[in-house]
């Protein structure tokens, strides 16, 4: 019987008694359970890395990237969506999170609505799906109703289609075109998908995103030369940067930030082509943004 149970819904002997445990015996338990993610995500690193390569042909070429979802897995798809633009300076429509409930879901539950998998397609259809968009759909039991709608959508349209699911051979590895299955056994809270395969789910996610961001030009070295500064925090991140990538002291960063308006872009830009603002802003909007475009434009 244990054999037909979803691996994610299966009971795990190593936390059986986990009721009974100290607090610091249960976070061990919890700890020594979350150890095996990492190494299940490495197994499945090629697969990442092909899923990334066929989603940046799709940027590339005016597409956008949709992660589709419900519950904790819905949840992760937006928070690693929401981290783009602010992160590498691109526009929020380049990649989105598509949840199932609607953003009302991300802090309250609306589980329910996994079960309508029509729904999974219309929501894409809301956002002017086309074929040269990418569609990942996440379910850690690879049999969501409302995930599998979305992909098998995203497949009639064009689209390049991936899943994320902790569990081999389920429904939803049938319907994408590269899937990726980290297999982390077996909650430590029975069916509490939320916790290793949450985890692992995000991993990856941050990897399709990061990778993905790199790939198209928005990262210099290790740095997020594209970052948006909206903050102290991001402001104080952009003149060490800057600083670190023109070679110039704090006083005369902070004097370019500012004429650059406080756009690190313009102001890498800026500095390296000896360039007035407006001709940098005109030739990043030329480069898609991406800095060493633009100042190859300008040389």
């Amino acid at each position: 019987m244990d054999k037909m149970i979803p691996i994610t819904e299966r009971d795990n002997e190593n936390t059986a008694h986990i009721d009974q445990a100290s607090t610091l015996e249960a976070v061990r338990l919890i700890n020594n359970e979350d150890k095996v993610v990492a190494l299940a995500v490495e197994k499945v690193l090629p697969e990442i890395s092909e899923a990334i390569d066929r989603i940046v042909e799709r940027l590339q070429n005016g597409g956008r990237l949709f992660y589709a979802g419900t519950g904790t897995s819905g949840r992760i798809g937006v928070l690693d969506a929401s981290e783009i633009p602010p992160t590498f300076g691109v526009s929020y429509e380049v990649v989105q999170g598509v949840l199932a409930g609607g953003y009302e879901a991300l802090y309250k539950a609306s589980e329910a609505s996994e079960d309508n998998k029509s729904a999974g397609a219309l929501d894409l259809q809301e956002r002017g799906l086309t074929e040269k968009d990418a569609v990942v759909g996440i379910a850690a039991s690879g049999r969501t109703p409302y995930t599998i709608g979305a992909v098998e959508y995203a497949e009639q349209v064009g689209c390049f289609t991936a899943c994320i699911t902790c569990v081999p051979d389920s429904e939803i590895t049938r319907a994408a075109d590269v899937v990726i299955v980290p297999v982390v056994g077996p909650e430590a809270i029975t069916g509490s998908s939320r916790m290793k395969a949450g985890t692992a789910q995000k991993m990856i996610l941050n990897m399709i995103s990061t990778v993905a961001m790199i790939r198209l030009g928005y990262v210099k070295g290790n740095r997020m030369t594209n970052l948006k500064s909206s903050n102290s925090k991001l402001n104080e991140r952009s003149l060490r940067i800057l600083m670190a990538e023109t070679g110039l002291d704090e006083s005369a960063a902070t004097t370019l930030l500012l004429k650059a308006g406080m756009d690190l872009r313009v102001a890498l830009v800026m500095n390296g082509a000896k360039a007035e603002r407006d001709v940098s802003e005109t030739a990043l909007r030329k480069s898609d943004f991406v800095v060493e475009k633009a100042l190859s434009f300008l040389r």
